[in-house]
């Protein structure tokens, strides 16, 4: 086995410091206390409700604790690596209703349902949903950075997809997957790509994968000719446990589609949800149950907003600009004013007195310290209350409470090819660019960010979205 000697140390410190059984451990382990959690707390929930409750009679049902886990285990939550958060979400939420589902149903069936409480069971299973994939975000941002925490992978290809690879399991640690080496047929490629050695060609996968004990391994050759991919894939694709495939396929549906047989035929199935009557009606349903429920709570805060801004600085309450929507309709959307009047003219003067901003500027359309926004316009930006109003437009039809940032005439040209994307769905009071970065990210990943959703949209997508808002709201992440 030839190895490149410059390499050899690095070669050697691999380590396979991950442990994998540690990941499983602590994945099990915060799934054991979230549901434990949502149990005891739904418990002393009714019991402070009524006072003869009898909570005993619960504790006898704790052994049950052991389907979830059983069941969480056929979906795939364990031990938690490489898979999407969007799927986590769905798959989490639907296993464990349906084993409340079967637990409630059995109890009912053996004639013991009238000793328990329905609620307790209610209240326990939204409780749980919440602290399952509460747990679970907590123990990756603790551990994931760590490491031991993951699965060693081993990258086939050092060229612009492995350095994709290398790059996007480096920037997020937890997908579980730690890139220890490379291999490349390539000997100018040799050396280290983004930290990571590259210390050979392909014939070395087997011998390394048994030596450092290496379970993943990822095939990043898209531009590889058919043959002698499938020869490759052929000859080392035994020697891992798992083996994952970038296919020459970018810019494509990731979170929809499935491998289908036909008759001894690999095809992959793209499911067109953007297609589909029942989950656009669900989108439908929760974007008007949400907006008429949380418009009325929150109606006393639009009014103080209302009066601050009045209070501010003089000038309108509201701002309406003009932004395309659905098939490229134009909609005037609804925000809290947050800048002074004449604005144009304080940002000229502004980019005068400091040219150096000018390149910037025109780069984003962003500035770190706008010298247009008021007091108020601050912390509204900030916290993103300035886009309250824009619940009047998600009655009216012309936005969702998820989807594309809703864009203006003088951005078509810097959307490209996927401004037809963009059309095809309603602009959301809130999305992807919103919860990944805001404007900390570049303009063009903010237009990628967009297409994926488009490409991926389902409704468990806009779940996700919607609680990572919550998160990003409250801590005021990327927002200025």
């Amino acid at each position: 086995m030839q190895l490149n000697r410059a390499l050899q140390p690095a070669i050697s410190a691999i380590s396979i410091s991950t442990r994998s059984w540690s990941t499983f451990a602590l994945m099990i382990g915060a799934d054991v206390m979230a549901l434990s959690c949502a149990w005891t707390g739904s418990v002393h929930i009714r019991m402070l409700v009524e006072e003869q409750f009898q909570p005993g009679v619960y504790w006898q049902l704790c052994p049950m604790l052991g389907l979830f886990l059983i069941s969480y285990a056929i979906v795939g939550l364990y031990p938690g690596v490489a898979n999407s958060p969007v799927d986590e979400l769905r798959w989490a939420s639907l296993s464990t209703t349906l084993i409340y589902l079967v637990l409630v149903a059995t109890l009912f069936l053996r004639r013991e349902g009238e000793i328990y409480s329905r609620e307790v069971f209610i209240i326990a299973c939204g409780l749980s949903i919440v602290l399952v994939l509460t747990f679970r975000a907590l123990v990756r941002l603790i551990f994931a950075p760590r490491s031991w925490w993951g699965y060693p992978v081993m990258v086939l290809g050092a060229g612009e997809t492995g350095a994709m690879v290398i790059q996007t399991l480096k920037r997020r640690p937890g997908i579980g997957l730690k890139p220890v080496l490379i291999l490349d047929d390539d000997p100018k490629k040799h050396g280290l790509l983004h930290g990571v050695p590259v210390v050979g060609g392909i014939e070395l996968a087997p011998a390394l994968a048994r030596t450092r004990k290496i379970p993943y391994a990822i095939v990043a050759m898209p531009g590889v000719p058919r043959k002698r991919l499938l020869r490759l894939l052929e000859k080392y694709g035994t020697t891992f446990a798992h083996l994952l495939i970038i296919p020459d396929l970018f810019e494509f549906s990731s979170l929809w589609v499935s491998a289908k047989d036909m008759g001894g035929v690999l095809g992959l199935e793209v499911r067109q949800r953007l297609l589909m009557p029942g989950p656009r009606f669900a989108k439908f349903s929760i974007d008007l149950a949400a907006t008429l429920v949380g418009g009325l709570v929150i109606l006393p805060m639009i009014m103080i907003i209302a009066l601050l801004i009045k209070l501010d600085s003089p000038g309108p309450i509201f701002y309406l600009q003009t932004r395309i929507g659905l098939e490229g309709k134009h909609f005037k959307a609804w925000k809290f004013r947050t800048m002074v009047p004449h604005a144009a003219k304080v940002l000229q003067e502004y980019l005068d007195q400091y040219p150096e901003l000018q390149e910037n500027w025109e780069k984003d359309h962003k500035l770190r310290h706008d010298p247009r926004v008021t007091r108020i316009g601050r912390f509204l930006r900030r916290t993103s209350l300035d886009e309250l109003p824009q619940l009047w437009n998600i009655l009216r039809g012309e936005m969702s409470l998820v989807g594309p940032r809703p864009i203006v005439d003088e951005e078509i040209d810097r959307y490209g090819d996927k401004f037809p994307l963009y059309t095809k769905v309603i602009p959301g009071l809130t999305g992807l660019w919103q919860v990944s970065g805001r404007n900390n990210i570049t303009y063009q990943e903010r237009v990628n960010l967009d297409a994926y959703y488009v490409r991926n949209w389902s409704v468990w997508l806009d779940v996700y979205i919607l609680i990572r808002t919550i998160w990003v709201v409250v801590t005021g992440e990327g927002a200025y």
